[in-house]
């Protein structure tokens, strides 16, 4: 039995039930018939004021007085001594409590700050774990547990589903056991007193029973957390997520009804994409993408083919894959060439391929074998009508053969209730996913598409920095701190240039006034035509309130439009203050492209990216997409592409818009007071891009920008120089993705003694999969840092690396290094060491562990020298390593950064 609170939560060896009565009514009654009518072995103990017997099993009525100490506790009392109950069991050494305690507040905030504060404070002085409350509980098929408020059954299965919804964990769980679905761990989380969301993911991470993990959420808290734990889990597993809310009106519920922040849906959108999992609209479809991801081949590329014997099915799905976004496939003049010489020349001649509707298995076998060996076509959905001519089960047979054969992905939607039925039957039991109809099928294919771009995301390698991006990050500051010093939220034109421009974001040229008779001085030192834009710090948008006058071409026209843009913005806004104006080179569009980047600030996941179409065409073409800092042109490259105007551009235009997006990326982590940003119109064309007008708000905060984020940026700050002992000088710093190509060169400069010492065994070549792992890394919960200096050729490359892993609870982290083969005896291994304990102590990391192969002694001598304590495993014959940093009563789970 594992020692974690959670593992004993979902699979315990004994349960008690605080609160269990004999009233049929209750929640401690339900609970405990639920306990005992499931396969669950364990003993189940009442307890209650009176000590009666409950369903059959004597009572007890105190928790010092059990037999045992339980692993897991069901608290069913009244609200206020929930608290109390929780102390007496951290006391008799239970760590895991669910609460299904009815009367807790969920829209009174104070009354339920009040509440939750005194369930948190018995529960981390004691160390106990505590789902709920306001929950249904879990349901644990594998060990036969049924710990919750639902009498139905759950079937055992490879699916996990968590739920922060109690109604929809009721109607999945009917659903599913009516449709012979099974699943690993049901969980109802409730009001997340103390378990969330990232808890949950962490656990499911580990639990060898969960293959895939299907999410039901409305708002998180702890963004960061969240997204460390779910992009962690969806490395290793499918996770999907069904969110409520896309509407202003839902999202504004969904808030209200679990007392948490007001998040935009675009940006949880984007989260969800950022931590490679995927979002479905509902619950049908969370379980048609779950079993195609469970049951078909991975996906190489988007391009469909539909095989039909009707061809109003086939149609169906064509526009519901376009309406979609997704490909449909052009079958090669060899692929026709074949299914003429097969099909006799029967069939529709482009794709949808549609046959006779009496086609047989044997024309099915052949069309599809043909399909799939087009080169152009990377997943074939085959469909079939019910016919007089042919039993729908001899075609399924026929096309699973094929479909087995195939390293490509198959889908199938046999139409049809009765004469499909034993067809369906056949495709499940076979492992081909098959769906009612094309319009669910089609839904699935492009699930897939767009969860395998969403697993691109986290195994991309991006692209480096231009090594010239050096910004001046001291000036922006100067100009923000004095913007608040002078308590002004609205930064005026000059500033917010300074600003760009320190961060080498090219302004159009432009000169500021404080007269209308200045603007005509002005607009003849630019040279005509120009564009006249009012200052105001009490405007926000200056367009929107009439304050911009473009392509002026006269002395005359100038003064004019001085004039009558003040006297709107004037009208716009009553009282608006008046303190100059901008006159600005007019950009004429011609071949390039009017764009827009924004930041704004999310009150759950914080600053935010969006980018798109800007200028006057925007109001008319909506067409924004929304990221999450920090970016590298790989991530701003995505970003853009999820618009039409990114798709849109040209080479020269992508490669400077990239990179402006992620200099604003890290313009906003390095000033976080900067609350909003938006640069509309961005002009891109051959030449460059330049931005022609912008907008910037600030605010004070006390938090870094990092610490707002809700992935952690690569940590510059740790970043220092050292010397090796022939004096050759390295660069210790965190690894950055783009350090892939260096790393394989790294690990082939290992000896295979060496490579067998750090990987546990004879290693020829890394897969990419842990390549990716091992560069692409979450600075919150992981650590590596690389040395870098110069190899044998004198290019500067890797030299070493050490690393640690810390537990979600940051409890501890488990170490490794590596120094290449060829530099031993430098001092580098033990320098990468002495780095890493500096950083988990900075970090409140509680202790250091690490395992070395026995004939290692080496790694041993060098732990003994840094201060490990090293003890020798003669079962395993291994060197067991292990460095305490601190005391473990320190911190508590919800103390660790993040």
């Amino acid at each position: 039995m594992s020692h974690s609170p959670l593992e004993q939560m979902f699979k315990p060896t004994s349960v008690v039930v605080v609160g269990a009565t004999a009233d049929e009514n209750t929640p401690g009654n339900r609970i405990m018939r639920n306990l005992l009518a499931g396969t669950f072995l364990g003993p189940v103990l009442p307890v209650n004021d009176t000590g009666e017997a409950v369903a059959g099993m004597p009572g007890h009525t105190a928790i010092d007085t059990l037999p045992l100490t339980p692993d897991l506790a069901i608290i069913c009392s009244p609200p206020e001594s929930v608290a109390e109950h929780i102390a007496e069991l951290g006391k008799r050494g239970t760590r895991a409590v669910v609460v299904l305690s009815q009367g807790f507040y969920r829209y009174d905030g104070e009354r339920r700050e009040v509440q939750r504060n005194a369930v948190l404070q018995a529960a981390r002085r004691h160390g106990v774990r505590v789902l709920g409350p306001n929950c249904l509980g879990f349901v644990s098929p594998a060990v036969g547990i049924n710990a919750s408020l639902m009498p139905r059954k759950a079937l055992p299965g490879k699916v996990a589903f968590v739920s922060q919804s109690d109604s929809l964990f009721s109607t999945v769980l009917d659903w599913a056991t009516s449709k012979k679905i099974g699943f690993s761990h049901c969980i109802a989380l409730g009001d997340r007193y103390d378990i969330h969301f990232h808890d949950i993911l962490d656990y499911l991470n580990s639990d060898v029973n969960t293959r895939a993990v299907l999410l039901y959420l409305e708002t998180i808290d702890k963004a960061r957390r969240f997204m460390s734990a779910a992009r962690a889990l969806a490395r290793n597993k499918p996770v999907l997520v069904v969110k409520s809310g896309r509407s202003a009106e839902g999202a504004a519920a969904a808030a209200a009804h679990s007392g948490m922040p007001l998040g935009a849906d675009d940006v949880y959108d984007a989260a969800f994409r950022r931590a490679g999992m995927l979002r479905v609209a509902d619950i049908d479809t969370l379980f048609n993408a779950v079993e195609a991801l469970a049951l078909a081949r991975p996906l190489k590329g988007e391009r469909l083919a539909i095989l039909t014997n009707g061809g109003s099915p086939g149609f169906i799905a064509t526009d519901a894959l376009i309406r979609g976004g997704g490909t449909l496939a052009d079958l090669s003049d060899a692929t026709c060439q074949l299914l003429d010489d097969s099909l006799g020349r029967d069939w529709s001649y482009w794709n949808p391929l549609v046959m006779r509707s009496s086609a047989g298995g044997e024309l099915y076998a052949r069309a599809l074998n043909h399909l799939l060996e087009d080169r152009g076509v990377d997943a074939v959905l085959a469909m079939h009508v019910p016919s007089y001519a042919v039993p729908s089960e001899e075609v399924a047979e026929a096309v699973t053969k094929v479909a087995r054969r195939s390293k490509k992905v198959v889908l199938t939607s046999w139409l049809g209730i009765d004469d499909a039925e034993a067809a369906r039957r056949h495709f499940t039991a076979q492992g081909v996913p098959t769906f009612f109809t094309p319009d669910s099928a089609v839904r699935a294919f492009l699930n897939l598409v767009e969860f395998r771009r969403n697993q691109d995301l986290l195994m991309e390698t991006p692209p480096s920095l231009p090594d010239d991006f050096m910004p001046d990050a001291l000036a922006a500051r100067r100009v923000v701190n004095d913007a608040l010093e002078a308590k002004r939220q609205i930064l005026d034109p000059a500033e917010a240039r300074a600003v760009l421009e320190a961060y080498g974001i090219p302004v159009a040229e432009a000169l500021h006034v404080r007269e209308p008779r200045e603007v005509v001085e002005a607009a003849v030192r630019l040279g005509y035509p120009v564009a006249i834009k009012v200052e105001s710090p009490d405007v926000a948008r200056r367009s929107v309130v009439g304050g911009v006058a473009l392509d002026v071409k006269t002395d005359e026209e100038a003064l004019d439009a001085a004039l009558v843009t003040a006297e709107r913005v004037c009208a716009q806004v009553p009282g608006a203050r008046m303190t100059g104006f901008t006159v600005q080179r007019m950009c004429h569009i011609g071949a390039g492209s009017e764009l827009a980047v924004e930041t704004a600030t999310d009150p759950v996941f914080g600053p935010v990216i969006r980018f798109g179409q800007g200028g006057a065409a925007s109001e008319t073409y909506p067409d924004r997409a929304t990221g999450l800092p920090p970016l590298n042109l790989g991530l701003a490259q995505e970003l853009m592409s999820r618009t039409r105007a990114g798709r849109t551009l040209r080479p020269a235009e992508t490669g400077a818009v990239k990179l402006l997006l992620v200099k604003v990326s890290q313009l906003i982590i390095d000033i976080p007071e900067i609350f909003e940003l938006e640069i509309d119109p961005l002009f891109a064309d051959d030449d460059g891009i330049v931005a022609l007008d912008a907008h910037i708000r600030i605010a004070w905060t006390t938090r870094s920008g990092t610490d707002q984020l809700a992935i952690r940026p690569y940590p510059r700050e740790l970043e220092e120089h050292a010397h090796l002992r022939d004096g050759r000088e390295v660069l210790l710093r965190p690894i950055r993705p783009e350090d892939e190509p260096d790393h394989w060169a790294f690990v082939e400069h290992l000896s295979a003694e060496d490579k067998r010492f750090r990987f546990f065994g004879n290693v020829a070549q890394l897969p990419r999969s842990e390549m990716v792992k091992l560069t692409q890394i979450d600075y919150d919960r992981e650590m590596a840092f690389i040395a870098r200096g110069p190899g044998e050729d004198g290019a500067t490359t890797t030299l070493g690396v050490v690393r640690a892993m810390a537990s979600p609870d940051n409890s501890e982290a488990e170490f490794a290094v590596a120094v290449r083969s060829d530099l031993k005896r430098q001092g580098l291994g033990r320098m990468l060491m002495e780095k890493i304990i500096r950083y988990c102590r900075t970090r409140g990391t509680r202790r250091i562990v690490g395992a070395a192969l026995g004939d290692n002694k080496a790694m041993a001598e060098l732990a003994r020298a840094v201060g490990f304590v090293v003890s020798k495993n003669y079962d395993e014959d291994t060197w067991q390593l292990d460095l305490p940093l601190a005391d473990p009563q320190d911190k508590s789970p919800d103390d660790v950064q993040g």
